[in-house]
């Protein structure tokens, strides 16, 4: 068999095996009785969740700012290492960009489960006002989608192309894989197109990855809340993401790469360059970490002191330090050492991350809402404390089962790892191409 054919063997998309069935049916039933939690609190109101007055925002926008931080890996190393000539990450662009989609999408759902009339969205159309920055959160969102949405499909076209004669003894299949080719023949004209096409939407993603990260920022700066009065939530809130992106890049590109043998694409040198690049974030990320906490800490004013006593010694105190230690301090200390960024080890050190990266969100958001600056008077006391209910942990766990059968189903009929981009860089296009002749 030919190189440039086994190649494409190797990377065409294939059917679930009955573990990646039983994967899809564990996926839509955890989605199934979310929907079900759903339908109970639209039906009967957010006054059957743990939500309140105070904890007004709960589990589900900790889970939108995750969602949103996740995001982030799409312009990390789709655009920002594609514009860098940083050929390595070649593998990993279909993985992050798949990431990137479904996470975005999943913010966006989340905020409307997060509301508690989701009928009257269209009042944020109609009736917002540009200096709310609710308004702008809509407007980069929306952007942010589109945006990664073409950056995933454009270079997907000479795949596409590939596929269909690959899968020509499937016609239905080839007939859905030539339409999607858009008619790509790789001339010189489509090749030109294709790579400016490519290269202006990496440019173009950076700026709206930065705003969505920012102006999510600013939702939570521009109130005057303690734990949230800051200058530097828009860097905090990127740095965060960064880290969070790339650790789910890690834990992905791990289970794709045993799940479907593509050792010889995905190797350790990825493992590796991943590492280092994780353990650079996670040191970037400490830093703003350090930042936020010890300036409110030194100045110590009554409103500052609460919120930070809550999260060091409190109520909060197990989560944050788990976050901290677990989520960042235990993967930069680990990553340091070359045995720490080979595979099953980073593939751990990346769940780390991202379960610390999720928790570090609900910290963000949940505490500071309990210590408002202007409290309310004759309140139930079990408005002083928030914890999820049960039907809020269900909803929460159908946006993340959501998500991840988003991926599951972009991988089971993408290539996973691009082919043309791979041959052309093995040098086995113009071999083809000449075989061909």
């Amino acid at each position: 068999m030919k190189e440039y054919d086994k190649l494409i063997q190797d990377l065409a998309p294939k059917k679930f095996g009955k573990l990646g069935q039983i994967w899809v049916a564990f996926l839509l039933l955890v989605i199934a009785c979310a929907l079900y939690a759903y339908y109970q609190q639209l039906t009967k109101g957010l006054s059957i969740t743990h939500l309140n007055d105070y904890a007004l925002w709960g589990v589900y926008i900790s889970n939108f700012v995750f969602f949103v931080a996740v995001s982030l890996v799409g312009s990390l190393v789709t655009a920002i290492l594609r514009l860098s000539g940083a050929t390595w990450s070649t593998p990993l662009t279909r993985i992050a960009e798949v990431i990137a989609v479904a996470a975005i999408i999943m913010a966006g759902l989340t905020i409307i489960i997060d509301m508690g009339r989701p009928d009257r969205i269209y009042n944020i159309f109609l009736h917002g006002r540009l200096q709310s920055p609710i308004i702008w959160d809509v407007l980069v969102i929306s952007t942010y989608l589109s945006i990664s949405i073409m950056l995933l499909f454009f270079p997907l076209l000479p795949d596409f192309a590939i596929l269909k004669k690959y899968f020509a003894d499937q016609p239905k299949l080839s007939k859905w894989y030539g339409k999607l080719s858009l008619n790509w023949t790789g001339s010189k004209e489509q090749e030109g197109l294709y790579n400016k096409s490519i290269n202006t939407l990496s440019v173009l993603i950076i700026p709206v990855a930065f705003g969505i990260h920012t102006v999510t920022a600013w939702l939570f700066a521009t109130t005057y809340r303690p734990g949230w009065d800051s200058s530097n939530f828009g860097p905090y809130f990127i740095a965060g993401a960064f880290v969070a992106g790339s650790g789910a890049v890690v834990v992905i590109m791990y289970i794709l790469r045993k799940v479907y043998h593509l050792e010889e694409y995905i190797t350790e040198l990825h493992f590796d360059k991943m590492g280092k690049l994780l353990v650079l974030l996670c040191l970037v990320y400490l830093y703003f970490n350090v930042n936020e906490y010890l300036v409110p800490a030194y100045k110590t004013t009554t409103e500052e002191a609460g919120h930070l006593y809550s999260l060091f010694l409190g109520d909060y105190a197990l989560m944050f330090w788990s976050a901290i230690i677990g989520g960042l301090v235990i993967p930069t200390i680990a990553l340091i050492f070359p045995q720490g960024r080979k595979p099953l080890p980073l593939f751990i050190i990346g769940i780390l991350v991202v379960v610390g990266a999720w928790w570090k969100r609900f910290i963000i958001v949940t505490p500071t809402l309990l210590h408002p600056f202007l409290p309310f008077q004759g309140v139930p006391k079990s408005w002083h404390s928030y914890f999820p209910s049960a039907l809020e942990w269900t909803i929460t766990f159908g946006t993340l089962a959501s998500a991840l059968l988003i991926m599951t189903l972009l991988f089971r009929y993408l290539p996973i790892i691009p082919i043309h981009e791979t041959a052309e860089e093995k040098g086995l296009l113009e071999t083809h191409k000449t075989d061909s002749l």
